[in-house]
C-alpha cells in the first residue's frame, strides 16, 4: 500500500485527493516537510504519525444526485469549485459499504420511479444522500436529503434498502428545499430506527446524529487523542478547559483523568450532543457552557478563577488574538493545541511564545491520507515551568 499511488479515473475532475500521484510513503514525507518548513523554526517537529487506515478511512460519505443530458440518473461529487456532478461508483478514501449503499439507492430511485433534484428549476425529489458509519460498532445511518417532504412508497423503499444492507440501523428523511450550497436542511423525519448511530472512541460511546460533528478518520483520531492526553500527564487533580469543544469529544475523554472539565462551545446543537454523550457514559465531572470561548475565558480570568490546562481545537482559520489573550490572562500551566492548518498554527504559536509560553512538543498526524491536509498536536507550557 505504501508503495502504490491512487488509481482513480476521476481524480482530476473531483479534486478531493490532491496527493493521488504520490505513494503513501511519499505523502508522509511531503507532509512532514511541510510542517517542518512552517513550524521547524519554532521547535523540533516530531515524526508524523501515519493513519492506521490510509484507504477507505472516511466514515462520512455524501453524494449529490442528478441527471445527465441524456436522462441517466447519476450520483457523485461536485467537480472542484462547480456544481457539476462527477459520477462516481466508488472512492478509494471513502468507506466501501457507504459507496455500495449510494449506488444501490441510485438503482432504487429508478425502479421506484422517483425523480432527482434539478437545481436549475428548484424541483425534484432526491437531492443528496449522506451516509455515516460507526466503525467500532458497525452501525450505519442513511440520510435521504430531498427537495420535498412527499415520499411515495417510502416504507417499501426503506424495506428494500434494509433488505439489501442489514447493517443499516437508521434512515432519515431530511428536507432541503432551498437554493443553497448546504447539504442538510432544517426539517428532518426518522423513517427507521432511532435517528442516530453510536460509535466508540477511546473507550467512550458517542451518539452521532445527522448534523453532529464527528471525526472523519476515527482510527487516527483515537490514536491522536490518546497520545495527546498522554503528553499532558494528567494526574486527576487538574481543572481542564475544553474550548471550541464541539460535541465534547476530547473533553469527555480527558474527564477520566482530570478533577473537572469545563466544556465551552458556541453551537447550541453541539452542546446538546455533548450533554447527551456525557450522560451516555455516566460522566459527571464535566460542565457544559454554550458561550463564546474568548468571553468565557476572559470572564474567568477577571474573577480570578484558574485552570491547569486549556485544550483548544479551532477551525482552519486558527484561533483569534482575542481568544489567545484570554488564555494568556487566565494563565493555565499548559495549553494543548490541536490544529488542522499549520499555516495559521505558526502564527498562533508565535503569539504564545511572545506572551510567556514555551513550546514543548509538535507532533503531526496524517488524519486525511491522499489529501494535502495535515493535523498537528502541540503542547505548550508557561516558560520557566
Amino acid at each position: 500500500m505504501t508503495e502504490t499511488t491512487l488509481q482513480c479515473p476521476v481524480s482530476k475532475k473531483c479534486g478531493g485527493c490532491q496527493l493521488s500521484n504520490m505513494t503513501y510513503k511519499e505523502q508522509l514525507s511531503f507532509k512532514q516537510a511541510k510542517v517542518i518548513r512552517l513550524l521547524g523554526k519554532l521547535h523540533r517537529v516530531g515524526e508524523i504519525v501515519p493513519s492506521p487506515r490510509p484507504m477507505h478511512y472516511r466514515n462520512k460519505v455524501q453524494a449529490a444526485f442528478g441527471r445527465t443530458r441524456g436522462g441517466e440518473i447519476i450520483s457523485g461529487v461536485y467537480q472542484s469549485s462547480t456544481h457539476h456532478i462527477v459520477k462516481t461508483d466508488a472512492c478509494s478514501i471513502e468507506d466501501e459499504l457507504a459507496d455500495a449503499i449510494i449506488v444501490f439507492i441510485r438503482q432504487l430511485v429508478k425502479s421506484f420511479g422517483l425523480t432527482v433534484y434539478d437545481e436549475r428549476i428548484g424541483r425534484g425529489f432526491l437531492r443528496h444522500v449522506l451516509i455515516k458509519r460507526a466503525f467500532a460498532t458497525g452501525e450505519v445511518m442513511v440520510v435521504l436529503v430531498t427537495g420535498t417532504q412527499v415520499f411515495p412508497s417510502k416504507n417499501a423503499f426503506c424495506a428494500r434498502l434494509r433488505e439489501q444492507f442489514p447493517q443499516i440501523t437508521t434512515i432519515l428523511l431530511n428536507v432541503n428545499d432551498r437554493y443553497t450550497s448546504l447539504v442538510l436542511g432544517e426539517r428532518e423525519t426518522v423513517l427507521y430506527g432511532p435517528g442516530y448511530i453510536t460509535d466508540v472512541l477511546c473507550g467512550l460511546r458517542f451518539r452521532i446524529s445527522s448534523k453532529s460533528f464527528y471525526q472523519i478518520n476515527r482510527d487516527c483520531a483515537e490514536l491522536m487523542f490518546t497520545q495527546a492526553l498522554e503528553s499532558v500527564g494528567l494526574t486527576g487533580r487538574e481543572i481542564v478547559i475544553d474550548a471550541y469543544s464541539g460535541v465534547g469529544t476530547i473533553g469527555l475523554i480527558a474527564a477520566g483523568k482530570a478533577k473537572r472539565v469545563i466544556s465551552v462551545e458556541l453551537n447550541r446543537d453541539a452542546v446538546k450532543d455533548a450533554r447527551v454523550n456525557a450522560k451516555l457514559n455516566g460522566i459527571t465531572n464535566v460542565d457544559f457552557y454554550c458561550a463564546d470561548a474568548s468571553d468565557f475565558l476572559a470572564e474567568m480570568a477577571a474573577e480570578n478563577e484558574t485552570a491547569d490546562l486549556v485544550i483548544m481545537d479551532p477551525p482552519r482559520a486558527g484561533s483569534t488574538v482575542r481568544f489567545m489573550k484570554s488564555v494568556v490572562k487566565l494563565a493555565p500551566e499548559k495549553v494543548l493545541y490541536i490544529s488542522c492548518n499549520p499555516e495559521t498554527l505558526a502564527r498562533d504559536l508565535t503569539f504564545f511564545t511572545k506572551n510567556g509560553y514555551k513550546i514543548r512538543m509538535i507532533r503531526p498526524y496524517d488524519m486525511f491520507p491522499f489529501t494535502e491536509h495535515v493535523e498537528s498536536v502541540i503542547l505548550i507550557s508557561r516558560a520557566g515551568s
